[in-house]
């Protein structure tokens, strides 16, 4: 009898083993290799999503109400995903009205697509470990100042698809800046804006509403100004008037295309540059 009863067990389990470890059929989480394991946490991801957004038809939903209410008194790690250094916050449900509560040591966040309105002077105060921001389709229109005063390890910083008219003091070691398609005037960007960020190689100020070039600091490599309302520009606008050997040869690409200005009018403009820039020129 409890060899019958052996063999019951055993023979169905050996057979469900065997096909588990069949050539192409899905390999356990814990045996994907290295080069599968970013696909993984995308795949994690959407089915945490999809989970939120619908609830089980057979389970009871405890999740708290949305109507009228936000994700500012839930733990951070409870709404987004936390790994070792890094927290992804994006599209979260219910919805996310401010910046989370960080970790200490975070040095990557990424809050996409979701409701933030405002980033506040204390939003970032104690997380200076940061690295890297990216609050891209958010709807902020609002940001203290010294929001980013603290950061002084912050290489990359994106509020890409938002409603700013004014820019804050950035961080001096930025990288890339990404504010395109906001609602950026050229009253709204200070005149030493980019000034001292020394190291800032990329530049993203695309789909504004700016009427000039700003100034751009002597390191950027890639600089992108297109669909704007840029009217005109000068010798002194990438070249320098009093310099005639001046040269940029680290400003490799400048897009001004989706501008009024007609670039050919200021043939000088463009002498210290190893590359004319992309636009109208007639």
């Amino acid at each position: 009898m409890k060899a019958l009863l052996f063999t019951c067990v055993l023979v169905p389990w050996l057979v469900a083993a065997s096909a588990r470890f069949e050539p192409g059929s899905q390999r356990i989480p814990g045996s994907l290799p290295g080069s599968q394991l970013n696909g993984y946490f995308t795949d994690h991801l959407k089915l945490r999503r999809a989970r939120r957004a619908l609830p089980l038809e057979d389970e009871p939903d405890d999740s708290p109400a949305t109507d009228g209410g936000d994700a500012s008194d839930l733990p951070t790690c409870l709404l987004c995903v936390c790994l070792t250094g890094s927290v992804y916050c994006e599209e979260v449900s219910p919805d996310m009205t401010m910046v989370p509560t960080l970790p200490k040591e975070t040095s990557y966040l990424y809050a996409r697509f979701n409701k933030i309105k405002k980033i506040s002077s204390k939003d970032f105060a104690d997380v200076v470990t940061l690295k890297r921001i990216d609050l891209t389709g958010n709807m902020i229109s609002e940001i203290e100042d010294g929001a980013f005063s603290k950061l002084t390890l912050l290489e990359e910083l994106s509020l890409a698809e938002n409603r700013l008219v004014k820019l804050p003091m950035l961080p001096p070691k930025l990288t890339t800046f990404n504010a395109n398609y906001n609602l950026l005037k050229t009253k709204g960007v200070k005149a030493n804006a980019f000034k001292k960020l020394t190291k800032l190689a990329n530049l993203f100020l695309a789909d504004n509403q700016l009427e000039a070039v700003p100034h751009i600091p002597e390191s950027v490599r890639i600089l992108h100004l297109q669909n704007n309302n840029i009217t005109e520009v000068n010798i002194d606008t990438f070249c320098r008037s009093n310099d005639t050997y001046y040269l940029r040869p680290k400003l490799s690409e400048v897009r001004m295309d989706g501008n009024p200005v007609v670039l050919s009018k200021y043939p000088d403009s463009f002498t210290c540059m190893k590359v004319l820039p992309v636009g109208q020129y007639r």
